[in-house]
């Protein structure tokens, strides 16, 4: 894992596709934090569908994108594990408001066999972890006095 200062916030053996969860990881991180939040609620209520670029085999096109999906139930998810990082960087005493995704990954996790007759079937698992980083807004003022 990578050494970044920040909150972080760790998602263990969540029942969610780590293929979804790839993608959704990809389409949020490095944004800002409410920007985030906002952009997987629209997914939640099938407002803006998550463009896919790595799993997109056999998969439609949306409105505005290549293929994409709206993963309804990784995005819940998701959102859960951000909200505990920014609750996580309050506690540590910085800005809310101020907050970027520096870090956000899925790993496969361990799965489980369903339990019953046929036991073939092996249960979702994924771990996330979110790593958010305050950063400073630069004034377009100190950006012109450097040239």
């Amino acid at each position: 894992m990578m050494d970044l200062e920040g909150a972080k916030a760790v998602g263990r053996d969540l029942p969610i596709s780590m293929k979804h969860s790839v993608e959704v990881c990809a389409f949020i991180k490095g944004k800002d934090l409410q920007n985030a939040k906002q952009l997987l609620k629209e997914v939640m209520v099938l407002k803006r569908a998550v463009p896919y670029h790595r799993f997109d085999q056999d998969l439609g096109h949306k409105k505005g994108m290549a293929a994409g999906r709206f993963p309804q139930k990784t995005a819940k998810e998701i959102l859960k594990v951000i909200e505990s990082a920014e609750v996580n960087a309050q506690f540590k005493g910085m800005n809310t408001s101020r907050l970027r995704i520096a870090h956000l990954a899925a790993h496969l996790a361990s799965r489980p066999f369903h339990s019953g007759r046929h036991r073939g079937r092996k249960m979702k698992r994924t771990h996330i972890e979110v790593i958010v980083q305050e950063y400073k807004k630069q004034d377009k003022e100190q950006k012109s006095d450097k040239k």
